[in-house]
């Protein structure tokens, strides 16, 4: 990233700061959001380019920090890492516990701040469809993005929590007494909401002041034809769902497969459809930050590893393994392991890792799972052989469609491992998470029974709207 572009962005950076900070203050919780405030900031921020523009930037800046969904402690990787067989703990007391023993009783959740950038999203596309003062271009991306980051919310929220809340506008008075919407219904907002985008976003990135640029952490066509490859996966329209990841595969000249490991999650890198800038000073990514283990266990810092049952998942000459995994021995007898994709941790060191949401690599897995549900069984065979040849592994001996779908888990397992909460995702919707969890719950000393499949809606909002009803398995309404 070249000073002046750092310049700029600092200086976006700030200010979409204020305003990022004012809108959340009218949406503290879902249905608490002061109709009037709102209006005021709508009116001030939409009326130019720039503060148009920080609004939706402000999302993804804060996203990337600490204490948020994307990264670090309370992070989606870390958190459901530890809920699924990926993580251990290295702390004997691991202060994630409720989500290590699958009780999800307290603690962190996932359900404030996606409601939050939801809202924001919300008042953006008001605000902007809104504004004669933006300049078209701008408009058609900023819409795109909005309707994207919808989408990509409500994913999160409708595989975390089922049937959720449908808030597709920003009266207080109508979220305060919205009820749950069936997740077929929310799956269908999501490709709506993804297919708009699509025709909205720009092919190439775009700069705060929307300019070209090689920065990829402001979504693009290719972000949402990600999610969207993604979404028609979890929904098994597998037609669609290859069709999507081939726009990406196929577009060579933007998107390619980085065969050196150690370079995959490098700012920038060409396998990164989207990423996310840090934006906690003096670090790169929180994710580096909490997984790699340096020294004794602290209970902040350093408190999970990789478990056992995942390192004894890589085959023998997988080159992940090695590239990807980190070890420290402690007391010159117990080693750990922790995850090694993101390197650069410490205070001070040079911006060079970003936090990776979309890669190539998955869509190569998306088509392969897509490819063997159709019965193209070739077909399946030579995406799958991509991702394993990169990792220094033969090619699959896979060449049924049962065979094909258990090695994509499988690899899926090994090349997206803690990455977004991608293995839960994937052990509920294969129909495995009882079969797993079953297993391994009690070594975590949990108790595990099948209705942890979903979190539980933070008590608070129940309190709020009595409209919303609990999960089932958990106290409250």
């Amino acid at each position: 990233m070249s000073l002046k572009y750092k310049t700029r962005l600092s200086s976006k950076l700030f200010c979409l700061t204020l305003i990022f900070v004012t809108l959340l203050s009218g949406c503290e919780k879902l249905v608490t959001v002061p109709d009037p405030v709102t209006q005021l900031v709508s009116n001030s921020v939409y009326s130019n380019d720039a503060t148009a523009a920080a609004v939706l930037t402000g999302i993804y800046g804060k996203m990337s920090g600490d204490y948020d969904m994307a990264s670090g402690y309370t992070g989606v990787s870390l958190l459901m890492g530890l809920a699924s067989d990926e993580l251990t703990g290295y702390t004997t007391d691991l202060t994630q516990s409720a989500f290590y023993t699958n009780r999800f009783a307290g603690g962190a959740d996932f359900w404030n701040a996606p409601y939050q950038y939801i809202f924001v999203a919300n008042a953006a596309l008001d605000g902007v469809n809104n504004s004669t003062t933006i300049s078209a271009s701008l408009k058609q991306q900023l819409l795109g993005e909005a309707k994207f980051m919808r989408a990509f919310m409500y994913f999160y929220l409708v595989n975390l929590y089922g049937d959720v809340p449908l808030v597709l506008g920003t009266d207080y008075k109508v979220n305060a007494v919205v009820t749950r919407t069936a997740k077929e219904t929310v799956y269908a907002q999501i490709v709506q909401d993804l297919i708009d985008a699509q025709q909205r976003l720009s092919d190439d990135y775009r700069a705060p002041d929307n300019k070209t640029t090689t920065e990829r952490i402001r979504p693009n066509k290719g972000a949402a034809t990600a999610l969207l490859a993604r979404v028609y996966l979890y929904m098994g329209k597998f037609p669609e769902a290859e069709s999507e990841a081939s726009l990406l595969i196929n577009n060579a000249g933007k998107y390619n497969l980085v065969q050196d490991l150690n370079n995959v999650f490098l700012k920038n890198s060409n396998e990164a459809i989207w990423q996310l800038y840090p934006s906690t000073p003096g670090y790169n990514t929180q994710d580096g930050v909490h997984f790699v283990l340096t020294d004794a266990p602290d209970n902040y810092t350093n408190t999970v590893s990789i478990s056992p049952s995942l390192i004894s998942s890589f085959e023998a000459g997988d080159s992940r393994r090695s590239n990807w995994v980190g070890s420290i021995t402690v007391d010159k007898k117990t080693t750990y392991y922790y995850p090694f994709k993101y390197k650069l941790y410490n205070y001070g060191d040079p911006v060079n890792e970003y936090v990776m949401v979309f890669r190539l690599a998955e869509q190569y897995l998306i088509r392969a799972e897509a490819r063997a549900q159709q019965n193209n069984i070739a077909g399946a065979q030579a995406d799958l052989n991509m991702i394993r040849n990169r990792a220094k592994l033969p090619n699959t001996s896979a060449n049924t469609k049962s065979d094909l779908l258990s090695a994509v888990l499988q690899e899926r397992r090994i090349e997206l491992f803690t990455e977004m909460g991608n293995r839960w995702f994937d052990l509920k919707r294969s129909n495995l998470l009882d079969q797993v969890m079953s297993v391994i719950t009690p070594l975590k000393g949990g108790v595990w029974t099948s209705d942890r499949k979903l979190l539980p809606i933070p008590l608070t909002e129940l309190q709020r709207n009595f409209n919303l009803t609990q999960n089932p398995g958990y106290v409250g309404r």
